[in-house]
C-alpha cells in the first residue's frame, strides 16, 4: 500500500490566521474519505498540550473534519491502530520524539502510515518523519532517549528553511549548519524547506507545493535549488548506509 504524506514547513506565514496557506491543501490531501484526525501535540512546551490541541481542532472543525487529541485517551495505541488519519504539529523537535520515544508510540505511527494512512506534518511534525531529528532548528530542551526519527522518507528535512545572512552577526548561517551535518551523514540528502512550502508525497512520487524553490545539500555536492514542477522523485530512493 502507498505512503501519504503532507510535510509543511511551517504552521503560519506572517500575517495570516492559524495554519491558513495550507488549508486548501490539507483538505485535497485527506478528502472525504476521512472523517476524524488523530492529533498529536506533543512539540508543544509552553502551552498545555489541551490548549494546542483545540487551536488545531478549530481548524479542522472548519475544513470538515473532527479531532481525537492524543492525549486525551487511555489507550493512544489503540487510537493510532484505528486512525483514519495522523496528523503531528510543530514546536520542539527534541520535546516531541522524547514524548513519541516515551510514550512508546513510534513504532505503532510508524507501521500504521507505512500502510497507508495519511500523515500531516508541520515544522516539527515534519522533520520527525526523517531518519533522525539531527536537522531540527530546535534548542535541544530535553535529551530524548534516541534522536531516531518516524524513517519514514530516506532524507532529512529542515523545515523553516532560509539562506538569510543577519548583518552583523558572526553565528553560523543554516546552510553552515547543515554542512556540518553532511561533513558527519554524507551518505544522505538535505531538503532546506521554506515557509510557506510542503512536500506532497504519494507511493514513490513526490511533489512541492508552494511559490518558491526547495534547497537540496548532499557532501561534496554543489547546493541545487528546485522548484514546484521539477521531479523530485529520487528523493525517496534509500541510497547508501541512509
Amino acid at each position: 500500500m502507498s505512503k501519504r504524506l503532507l510535510l509543511l514547513s511551517n504552521s503560519t506565514n506572517i500575517g495570516e490566521e492559524y495554519l491558513f496557506y495550507p488549508r486548501q491543501e490539507i483538505k485535497n490531501f485527506l478528502g472525504s474519505s476521512v472523517n476524524k484526525i488523530v492529533f498529536i501535540p506533543f512539540a508543544t512546551v509552553t502551552s498545555t498540550y489541551q490548549q494546542y490541541s483545540e487551536k488545531v481542532e478549530k481548524v479542522f472543525q472548519d475544513i470538515g473534519y473532527e479531532v481525537d487529541a492524543i492525549h486525551l485517551v487511555e489507550n493512544p495505541h489503540e487510537l493510532i491502530k484505528n486512525a483514519e488519519a495522523v496528523v503531528v504539529g510543530g514546536g520542539n523537535t527534541f520535546h516531541l520524539i522524547h514524548c513519541l520515544h516515551q510514550t512508546q508510540l513510534l513504532e505503532d505511527i510508524r507501521n500504521k502510515v507505512s500502510n497507508g494512512t495519511p500523515y500531516i506534518g508541520w515544522s516539527a511534525g515534519s522533520n520527525v518523519v526523517c531518519p533522525t531529528i539531527k536537522t531540527s532548528n530546535d534548542m535541544p530542551i530535553i535529551e530524548p532517549i534516541s534522536f531516531q526519527g518516524l524513517n519514514l522518507v530516506p532524507f532529512q528535512i529542515n523545515p523553516h528553511y532560509t539562506n538569510a545572512v543577519i548583518p552583523n552577526h558572526n553565528g553560523e548561517t543554516r546552510e553552515q549548519r547543515l554542512e556540518e551535518f553532511l561533513f558527519l551523514n554524507p551518505d544522505i540528502y538535505v531538503v532546506g524547506l521554506p515557509e510557506g512550502t510542503m512536500l506532497k508525497i504519494e507511493d514513490s512520487s513526490i511533489r512541492l507545493i508552494g511559490n518558491k524553490t526547495i534547497y537540496l545539500f548532499k557532501f561534496g555536492e554543489e547546493t541545487k535549488e528546485y522548484y514546484p514542477n521539477d521531479n523530485l522523485d529520487f528523493l525517496l530512493e534509500r541510497i547508501s548506509s541512509a
